[in-house]
């Protein structure tokens, strides 16, 4: 590997293992649950492992996880899922600022928003291939199967697309085929029989935006000001070993964080990992 990948690489890491820069924890896992910068390159997760923003998230079969947002809202996946967290930024400063975007690739999941509801649901989005999807304080499921089909438990979702546009309010189900073709309501029992189960069974798993006085207490999670600093830094780094300041030497494994983050520091519980041998100048 070239000098200044490996100091990205390092540095990437190491933003990886900070608990103040993520978006989510995972708080159960049951079966083959996976998450990375890719699918392909997505590595098992643990209970409490920290997830950051721009991260892959995989299910396998008869598997399923709930992460846990650090606004408090919810994010249950479904087996034989694909869900990446495409950006996430939460400024209790400035709810303006604030982005949540969502790629529901392939699979299922259910989602219950948190204080984001409260403070500024336009920043809210889930792409699904087909269309996508805006909240206004909702409970909501959706599948990606060719077509994607929603159901809204409460709340109201709008789902829209180049062919039209429709919202979904509580006990509402909708459909919507490809990418340019309008969205449509249709009644629950117009499912296709493997969605009907699969939204049964994630309707009926106890959920609610829990966190929300942490979260409005918190100093805020990943800031514009935060992300901007930690990409300078990577690129700074990149630049620097690139212009032959010295080879890097191989880098350590990144250790595992607590499960309690705190602002600026790791959580208490976890430990870093160590880097590798600095290399000569």
């Amino acid at each position: 590997m070239r000098p200044y990948a490996r100091v990205a690489a390092f540095f990437v890491g190491a933003a990886f293992s900070l608990s103040a820069f993520s978006a989510a924890i995972v708080e159960t896992v049951s079966g083959n649950v996976r998450a990375g910068v890719s699918a392909a390159a997505a590595t098992a997760v643990r209970k409490d492992q920290r997830i950051l923003p721009g991260a892959v998230v995989v299910t396998g079969p008869k598997s399923q996880t709930l992460l846990r947002f650090d606004d408090g809202q919810a994010m249950l996946l479904a087996e034989n899922t694909e869900f990446k967290i495409a950006a996430f930024v939460f400024d209790k400063a400035d709810p303006k600022k604030e982005s949540y975007v969502f790629d529901l690739v392939r699979g299922a999941l259910r989602s219950v928003t948190g204080l984001l509801a409260k403070r500024n649901p336009q920043a809210y989005t889930l792409r699904v291939p087909q269309a996508t999807i805006g909240i206004r304080g909702t409970d909501f499921m959706v599948a990606v199967t060719n077509p994607a089909f929603m159901s809204v438990l409460s709340g109201t979702i709008n789902v829209g697309n180049p062919g039209g546009a429709l919202n979904l309010g509580p006990k509402a189900t909708g459909t919507v085929a490809t990418p340019t073709a309008a969205p449509t309501a249709i009644p629950a029992s117009a499912l296709p029989p493997p969605v009907a189960q699969t939204f049964q069974q994630l309707g009926a798993v106890p959920m609610s935006p829990t966190g929300l006085e942490a979260a409005e207490a918190a100093v805020g999670g990943v800031t514009g000001a935060t992300a901007a600093a930690i990409a300078a830094g990577i690129a700074a780094a990149a630049a620097a070993a690139a212009g032959g300041e010295g080879a890097v030497g191989t880098v350590g494994t990144t250790g595992t964080t607590g499960t309690t983050p705190t602002t600026g520091t790791t959580g208490t519980t976890g430990t870093t990992g160590t880097t590798g041998t600095t290399g000569t100048q």
